[in-house]
C-alpha cells in the first residue's frame, strides 16, 4: 500500500504532537530507528516506537508496551484505530494509526503512559502518576 496525500500532509504535525507526548515523562530519549521510524526508550529500554509506512504497509501508527489482553480489547473494540503490530505483537504490544481522519490524542497518551511506567524504573513510574 501507498501513503495517500492526506495521509502524508498530517503526518509531521502528528509525529511531532506524538513526540511531545513521550518526552514529557522524565529520562526519555527519542531516537532515530530505521527509515523514519522512532524509538522511545527510557534509560536503555524501548517502551514504544513511532511507525512510519513499516515494511510498506501503507499506515502510520504508534505502538507501544501493553498486556496481550488490554491488546485483545482494544482491537476488538475498535479494530479500525488499533491493530496488533508485526513483531512485537506476540508480546503483547498494541499500535493505534496516526494517519486516520480523526486520532484520539487522549488515548494515544494514556497507552504511552502505562507503557512508559511499565518499563520505567519504579522511582520515575512514580513521578508521572
Amino acid at each position: 500500500m501507498t501513503l495517500t496525500s492526506n495521509q502524508l500532509s498530517a503526518s509531521e504535525a502528528r509525529r511531532t504532537r506524538l513526540i511531545k507526548i513521550c518526552d514529557s515523562f522524565p529520562e526519555v530519549n527519542s531516537e532515530v530507528a530505521g527509515d523514519q521510524h522512532i524509538a522511545f526508550r527510557i534509560r536503555k529500554r524501548i517502551f514504544a516506537y513511532y511507525l512510519f509506512d513499516h515494511h510498506g504497509d501503507g499506515m502510520i501508527a504508534f505502538t507501544c508496551k501493553s498486556s496481550l489482553s488490554e491488546q485483545r480489547r482494544l482491537v476488538k473494540d475498535d479494530p479500525i484505530s488499533f491493530f496488533v503490530p508485526a513483531y512485537l505483537g506476540s508480546k503483547g504490544w498494541i499500535a493505534i494509526r496516526l494517519d486516520l481522519d480523526e486520532v484520539d490524542w487522549d488515548t494515544v497518551a494514556e497507552l504511552a503512559r502505562r507503557a512508559y511506567q511499565e518499563i520505567a524504573p519504579r522511582k520515575l513510574a512514580a513521578e508521572i502518576e
